[in-house]
């Protein structure tokens, strides 16, 4: 008798905070707590608070275990409709945070470096596409790349960097390909100074060692001149073939 009243009282509490949970208004609009669960495994997905179809608060997000470890949090606090969208590993780690708005990145994003506080690069938005300069640290703090996004797409100066502050890499990039001067530094005296139209190497380029000018090229016309020997040489053994067996 007393096993059956547990049960009963447990499935009339079981609905009543049922009852509670994943309501709509009179117009059909999320109100309330609401749950969402795993489609497989039925374990809870996220949880988060609505306002008549506007999300409240803070939403939690889920892994698919029984550890159910927080992996996401969208902060619904500002007033401005955007989402302040926080990434975590299974350890808790911050894998990534920023801004959303509509579900798009919007503003500046933060990424960490593998179960660190450090940042290991910062990227900005504009309605889920880059735009602006990307920076990459290496995990002391210290720059290790730039590069500048217009729309999503790489336009604008481009450099790498060493640990040590010297520039590895200077170049620029127009619709996603190199295009003008590029320097390329070793970090032990070698540079190479060079040219860059839609992607491909143009014109002479220098190299030097310790400022010295050590070899120049046309990699282009170098291109050119095999072409014309493999030609030729390709119609003399067309030739040869042929040529009548005597």
């Amino acid at each position: 008798m007393k096993s059956i009243l547990f049960t009963l009282l447990t499935f009339l509490a079981f609905q009543t905070f049922a009852q509670e949970t994943n309501k709509i208004d009179e117009k059909g609009q999320p109100h309330g707590l609401w749950k969402g669960t795993y489609e497989a495994s039925k374990r809870p997905r996220y949880e988060g608070t609505f306002d008549h179809g506007k999300e409240t608060g803070t939403f939690k997000f889920f892994d698919d275990t029984k550890e159910l470890k927080v992996i996401a949090t969208r902060d619904f606090s500002a007033k401005d409709g955007s989402a302040y969208t926080t990434f975590l590993d299974q350890k808790g780690n911050k894998v990534s945070e920023g801004k959303e708005v509509n579900k798009l990145a919007e503003g500046e994003w933060k990424y960490y470096h593998f179960e660190s506080k450090e940042i290991m690069s910062t990227e900005n938005y504009s309605k889920g596409k880059l735009n602006g300069v990307k920076k990459v640290f290496y995990k002391n703090g210290k720059i290790a790349e730039e590069t500048t996004y217009v729309n999503g797409i790489k336009n604008g100066p481009y450099k790498k960097y060493s640990e040590k502050g010297d520039v590895f890499e200077d170049a620029t990039y127009k619709n996603d390909q190199f295009d003008g001067p590029v320097i390329y530094n070793d970090g032990a005296g070698k540079t190479i100074k060079g040219q860059f139209k839609d992607g491909k190497k143009s014109g002479k380029w220098k190299y030097f060692q310790n400022g010295k000018l050590t070899k120049e090229e046309d990699p282009n016309k170098a291109k050119k001149e095999k072409f014309k020997i493999d030609s030729k040489n390709k119609g003399a053994r067309k030739q040869k073939q042929n040529q009548p067996k005597g």
